[in-house]
């Protein structure tokens, strides 16, 4: 029990430091509805306040996969994986709004998580996808959970990338629940959504460093953290602290892949990471559950070989 204790205390030091955003900046445009003559990509016609989408591929593909990137990330960490898999799957790249220069919108305030996958689930349905493939980064695999879970006759396959049903179980001792680490959670929200700019800046090159080993690849997310709005970063934070999907993971009836890496910290061993993989997915016992070596938390910028071939032989 005290080695359980330990690595839930490094995990906890280990999520600030991954998904500590930076300040947002002003932008005169929008950096998502604008820009589909830019990147050789359209967005779909989709009515939210929450996130917009990016689509490529054939008019007539094999099917259609759900790719969500994390806190403030934008869909650009998708950019490989989508140049493999165009040619024959539907690609829709969520961009969450609040984030990497997307305007807030409806993400101003409260929530994000929660009501990004109730929109997923209508976009979804309004978009006639028959049982798409969901792949969900850190935040956006919490997103993919709650989505598979809650609407799990919407979603064909699951693939969540380095992240666990409850990451508020890393911020206090065994027994921790989403009441007890509330206050915990709210203290965070104020140190962010108050934190100076300056502050958030040298956060977020720590950040990326810890988040990404290759690092010729950092200067994108750094940026992607830097132009998203740090209100909708501390609140979608917050939530995600405060947000147990344990009990609710045992509705998903999609198959499920988690991809994960080892904890930042030399005290934290694989076998531990593993371990605490193996409990967080207890209630769903036919998850297939691989850890992936020699990367850290971006697996699709640092292992993208690796990452590549796990996603298309999740999709065989």
């Amino acid at each position: 029990m005290k080695t359980m204790t330990a690595a839930a205390a490094f995990a906890a030091c280990l999520s600030l430091g991954l998904a500590a955003p930076a300040l947002a900046q002003e932008h005169g445009s929008h950096q998502g509805h604008g820009e589909a003559a830019d990147h050789g990509h359209r967005h779909a016609d989709f009515q939210s306040g929450r996130f917009h989408v990016r689509v490529d591929g054939p008019e007539h593909p094999v099917g259609d996969i759900i790719l969500i990137p994390g806190l403030t990330s934008s869909p650009e960490v998708w950019d490989g994986l989508t140049e493999q898999l165009k040619g024959r799957y539907r690609i829709h790249r969520v961009h969450v709004q609040g984030f990497a220069g997307a305007p807030a919108e409806d993400n101003a305030t409260g929530p994000v998580s929660a009501p990004v996958a109730e929109d997923l689930a209508r976009y979804i349905a309004e978009q006639g996808l028959d049982k798409p493939v969901v792949i969900g980064h850190s935040m956006g695999g919490t997103i993919a959970m709650m989505l598979a879970a809650r609407h799990p006759d919407s979603v064909g396959k699951l693939m969540v990338v380095d992240m666990v049903p409850f990451m508020g179980a890393m911020f206090g001792p065994p027994g921790t629940s989403a009441e007890t680490v509330a206050a915990t959670a709210d203290q965070i929200y104020t140190g962010m959504s108050t934190s100076p700019r300056e502050a958030y800046n040298a956060q977020a090159a720590a950040s990326i460093t810890g988040m990404i080993n290759t690092e010729s690849l950092r200067a994108g997310p750094v940026r992607d953290m830097e132009t998203s709005d740090q209100q909708v970063a501390a609140s979608a934070f917050r939530e995600l602290i405060v947000t147990d999907l344990r009990p609710e993971i045992a509705n998903i009836t999609a198959p499920t892949e988690v991809l994960y890496v080892k904890f930042n910290d030399p005290r934290m061993t694989p076998e531990i990471t593993d371990a605490i993989y193996q409990m967080s997915f207890a209630n769903l016992p036919g998850a297939k559950l691989k850890r992936i070596d020699d990367s850290a938390h971006f697996i699709m910028l640092d292992q993208p070989a690796v990452f590549a071939a796990e996603v298309n032989a999740f999709l065989e």
